[in-house]
């Protein structure tokens, strides 16, 4: 009896493997046509399952602003990278593209160097955002949020915020405020859409 139970397993998970096999694409994207054909089933399969994780969706940008947005009030945490422990300003920021599968530091001071420089007129929803710290003199990345206005509008952005009144996640403008003094660059991490 112990042989008809192996055989019939064996059978099932060969005709899952089989139905499995048989529901990946027909065909490649476009890019993949270049790469030499693998000859065997399995290795085809693979080489499908390459290309359509490197080519997975760029996230759009008002769904990454949605989702920062839902974190609003959370409350300001040192070192903080989640809605239950609470968020620091690289916390929030690498949580918020996490989501979405896009690997940013929890660093401010590494996120200047992240996605590509664009031109402030140029800052649109979801782009990262950059200041120094909070020091008068301070020269260096200290702080960073997500850019939520439109493009051409003045810069209002997200972020962890470990100010005295009103800590935690919440939105705050550039433009005439102490960010404006503090403003260092704009990043965009979102490929364009």
């Amino acid at each position: 009896m112990r042989y008809v139970w192996i055989t019939f397993i064996g059978l099932a998970v060969l005709m899952l493997s089989l139905l499995v096999w048989q529901r990946q694409p027909s065909e490649a994207p476009v890019e993949a046509a270049s790469v030499a054909a693998p000859t065997s089933p399995v290795s085809q399969t693979r080489a499908r399952a390459a290309v359509w994780v490197s080519n997975k969706p760029v996230p759009r940008a008002d769904s990454v602003v949605r989702f920062a947005m839902e974190q609003l009030g959370t409350p300001y945490v040192y070192a903080g990278a989640t809605p239950t422990s609470g968020f620091d300003c690289s916390g929030f920021v690498m949580y918020v593209y996490g989501r979405f599968g896009i690997d940013v530091p929890h660093s401010t001071a590494m996120l200047i160097n992240t996605g590509r420089p664009i031109p402030r007129s140029q800052a649109r929803p979801g782009d990262l955002v950059i200041f120094t710290g909070t020091a008068e003199t301070s020269t260096e990345p200290g702080h960073a949020g997500i850019i939520i206005s439109k493009a051409g509008e003045p810069i209002r952005f997200i972020h962890s915020s470990s100010a005295r009144r009103e800590s935690g996640v919440k939105i705050s403008a550039v433009d005439n405020t102490g960010y404006e003094r503090r403003f260092m660059g704009v990043r965009r991490v979102l490929d364009a859409e």
